[in-house]
């Protein structure tokens, strides 16, 4: 039921969208060149690895080692408006359909990751990532790993058709408000070095 409404969901929404999708494209190309896309690697279902697809946000540019600077000093503001508004998020529609992710699900993140979970975060690999999920309605960057790890995990032990319909229904609002985009000084998020030293918390069900 969950594949048919990600393949029902996703074709209708590429259908629909296609104009913005090339304008947004065109777009790319004007203010940060080619290529248009941004392709990484990610870990999917069981850790297996895909080629995530999204709109390029960031500009090309090195320090005088050669070096390319952090990721938050070439993020034009063009490119925050695309993340801020989650356009730079439509081409992983195609992520979709192909069968690599869900619309709903936890993120997918790096691959330097996986090894950095505790076996309780590692649980968010139970299920297809997705475009949004349970921690992008409840505070998205602007909440710590760990509870952003234990909200994919409550959302791999309670996962529903309807769950996934709410948390749809809630990325809208969320899109719409542009909160929690990312912390201050980060493109997103600090990266993640691993939790051990620190205890989980409880698991959380509820909207902030």
């Amino acid at each position: 039921m969950k594949r048919l409404l990600d393949l029902l969901l996703a074709g209708a929404a590429l259908l629909l969208l296609w104009p913005v999708l090339l304008l947004v494209a065109l777009l790319v190309r004007i203010k940060l060149g080619s290529p248009v896309l941004f392709r990484q690697t990610r870990p999917g279902l069981g850790g297996r690895p895909f080629q995530i697809v999204k709109f390029r946000t960031m500009r090309d540019a090195a320090g005088p080692d050669g070096r390319p600077l952090p990721d938050a000093e070439r993020l034009t503001r063009f490119g925050r408006f695309l993340r801020a508004s989650s356009l730079d998020e439509l081409p992983e529609l195609l992520n979709v359909l192909k069968g690599d992710m869900s619309l709903v699900g936890p993120r997918p993140l790096l691959v330097q990751y996986l090894e950095r979970y505790s076996p309780r975060q590692a649980r968010r690999h139970e299920v297809r990532p997705g475009i949004t999920g349970w921690a992008q309605v409840n505070g998205r960057n602007a909440i710590t790993w760990e509870e952003k790890f234990e909200l994919d995990v409550w959302y791999v032990e309670h996962r529903s058709v309807m769950l996934d319909l709410r948390i749809l229904w809630l990325t809208i609002a969320s899109v719409l408000r542009r909160e929690g985009v990312s912390q201050p000084g980060h493109a997103t998020m600090e990266e993640f070095m691993g939790s051990q030293a620190r205890p989980e918390r409880d698991s959380k069900g509820g909207t902030q």
